[in-house]
């Protein structure tokens, strides 16, 4: 969540994300845990055989993410256990039976990131002048493959394929890409320094503030909330437009409703005399012509109920067939709850009653007499 300020926009010099900084965002109020994004690109050797990927270190409290439910085989045993857990396509790499791979080991070679001790005349500015990669080799024994992406987040060179705890990550001192430029920098190089730090706040709604407070210590910050904005702006759009498109489509219907009902009367007018001239009140004649309109909302609020239904689920049904070709799980794209469907009855019901008064009360003023000489 947290990383360092561009120079351009203060004077002061870039903070570092290192221990000290992890600790004092820790103390931050409604902060749940920080922890680092320790990810490098590395290559793993199984059977003899040589895979690149991408490590990523995933801390205790990924367990209850829920991005491991379901998974094959188990969680990390400890903290700082030698153990692996593959997602499942670089699993399908490995082997055509994933779940053949529970329990082997794996060799994960990295280079290893060592200081080198500065001059005796400028140790008193800096601990170290630079650091040495050295190659480095862990064997790792496979305890899970999930299907999931629980490494897929902000801050990484990409999703990892191969997941470790984090403190076995952390205490691999893994070379990774911000190592240069932390150097070029001035940065310690005894001191690890992490590109990227995460940070859990109790709620949902402490993001906000939370995110304010860790600008002001003079890092960036990032949360989906910042994701969210452009996302609620893109959408605040298209339902407006959903509902121009809709309303216009509703004063169409309305329209189409008025001149079925008014080309009745006018078809109807020697049939109207009629019932006047036997007796019938304005209100009776009102009435009936309501009641078809009521009939006519009603009906057209089933017809579209069942088209938009049926739509749906075309719809949900050709996306899952291509899910499907891509071995990909199935989705729900639609769902017509039952409050929904009433309201869209009623809608229907209330449109065609309003759109129903002229009709009606145009009929319900015919003089029989006229109505009667009507050819």
């Amino acid at each position: 969540m947290g990383r360092p300020q561009r120079e351009a926009q203060s004077d002061k010099p870039a903070r570092p994300l290192d221990e000290d900084a992890r600790r004092e965002l820790q103390k931050l109020p409604n902060v749940i845990e920080v922890y680092p994004q320790v990810r490098f690109f590395t290559e793993v050797r199984f059977h003899n055989k040589p895979y690149a990927t991408v490590v990523a270190g995933m801390p205790e409290s990924s367990r209850n993410s829920g991005a491991f439910d379901g998974m094959q085989g188990s969680f990390f045993s400890s903290a700082d256990a030698s153990e692996a857990i593959l997602q499942i396509e670089f699993a399908k790499d490995l082997s055509d039976q994933p779940a053949s791979l529970i329990g082997q080991d794996l060799a994960l070679r990295y280079a290893e990131r060592q200081a080198i001790p500065a001059a005796s005349d400028t140790s008193s500015a800096r601990d170290g002048a630079g650091f040495s990669v050295v190659p480095k080799e862990l064997h790792l024994k496979i305890v899970g493959v999930v299907e999931t992406e629980p490494a897929a987040g902000y801050g990484g060179t990409g999703n990892a394929r191969l997941l470790i705890p984090l403190q076995t990550a952390s205490a691999l001192r893994a070379a990774q890409v911000n190592d240069l430029r932390d150097i070029v920098r001035g940065a310690n190089a005894n001191k690890a320094v992490y590109p990227s730090l995460s940070v859990r706040a109790k709620s949902p709604s402490q993001v906000a503030v939370l995110e304010a407070s860790i600008k002001n210590l003079g890092f960036n910050a990032f949360s989906l909330l910042d994701a969210s904005k452009s996302l609620q702006t893109f959408f605040s759009l298209f339902d407006s437009l959903l509902g121009i498109f809709g309303g216009l489509a509703l004063s169409i219907a309305t329209l189409g409703i008025i001149n079925t009902l008014v080309m009745a009367i006018l078809e109807r007018r020697r049939e109207i005399g009629v019932w006047k001239a036997l007796g019938a009140a304005d209100s009776d004649v009102q009435q009936l012509f309501f009641v078809e309109a009521g009939i006519m909302g009603l009906l057209g609020g089933i017809l579209g109920v069942a088209f938009g239904w049926l739509l749906g689920h075309v719809i949900t049904f050709g996306t899952n067939v291509y899910l499907k070709r891509q071995n990909l799980n199935p989705i729900e794209l639609t769902s017509v709850p039952w409050w929904l469907v009433v309201a869209a009855l009623l809608l229907g019901v209330l449109v065609s009653l309003l759109a129903g008064l002229y009709p009606a009360s145009r009929a319900a003023r015919l003089n029989p007499v006229d109505a009667l000489r009507y050819e």
